[in-house]
């Protein structure tokens, strides 16, 4: 375990030396993030309590997804793009033979730089959203302890997504397609564009069980104090049984993908 704490470390290090993306990472989030909550009132002036949440609810959930855009990775920007060029050049032989699950290895070091961006790129846009807006925080240490919670586990459901992802590239060589039609899904589907109370019927019941509502809906809606009690737990399962079901299929894609390389490695 000592090992995958030190990876997780440098992948907090690694995206910390990268000062002058993250301010300007900083200031898009802040941008992007005035934009959208004054498109918000706008469209909650003609909608009041539009798919649940009062403006001031709406506006928080908009902060919030401007904090967790990299931190979830929901446009990419992780660990995906190197898996895949390293599966594409061979040099994943080489990790696949180095005492240290892959997996994990890749997990760990996804987990630090999760952390650097929403301390990095997440507060800030965070507490200028707070001065100029009025926010609904969470009044007891408790939510924010349990929002943060959430978020872990929408981490690690990304990055199940993305290392399935990754791994198609040892049967389509390049996973770059792959990977677009997956952002622009996990865009759509963890509420990034709009919350998933919004949509309509039986869209809006699919799209908030696929794993992608666990990126930001779910997070936004613990922060938001929607979730308490029994319903609490019963969205940390949702996200932990999703993380578990992607996780087990990318450790199985692991073995086939490693078999494969041993085959043609002999």
């Amino acid at each position: 375990m000592r090992v995958y704490a030190v990876v997780a470390a440098g992948g907090f290090r690694r995206h910390a030396t990268y000062r002058v993306a993250t301010a300007a990472g900083v200031f898009t989030n802040t941008v992007f993030g005035f934009i959208m909550a004054y498109t918000f009132t706008a469209l909650w002036d003609e909608r009041p309590h539009l798919g649940g949440y009062d403006l001031s609810q709406a506006l928080t959930y908009v902060w919030l997804g401007q904090a967790l855009l990299m931190t979830a990775a929901m446009m990419g920007g992780g660990f995906e793009d190197e898996l895949i060029e390293r599966i594409r050049t061979g040099d994943i032989a080489i990790d696949l033979y180095r005492p240290a699950d892959l997996q994990l290895f890749w997990l760990a070091g996804d987990l630090g730089r999760a952390a650097f961006h929403l301390l990095g790129r997440g507060v800030v846009p965070m507490a200028l959203g707070a001065l100029a807006f009025d926010l609904a925080l969470p009044a007891g240490p408790l939510v924010w302890v349990a929002f943060l919670v959430a978020v872990a586990l929408g981490v690690v459901v990304s990055f199940a997504i993305r290392f399935l992802v990754a791994l198609s590239a040892f049967w389509l060589l390049d996973g770059a397609g792959v990977a677009q039609i997956t952002w622009l899904a996990g865009l759509f589907f963890s509420g990034m564009v709009l919350p998933l109370t919004l949509f309509p019927g039986a869209l809006g019941t699919f799209a908030q069980a696929l794993p992608w509502s666990s990126l930001l809906q779910i997070p936004a809606d613990v922060f938001l104090g929607k979730h308490t009690g029994w319903g609490l737990v019963r969205v940390y399962a949702f996200q932990a049984g999703w993380a578990a079901v992607l996780l087990a299929a990318g450790r199985l894609l692991q073995s086939v993908a490693a078999r494969r390389v041993v085959v043609q490695g002999g």
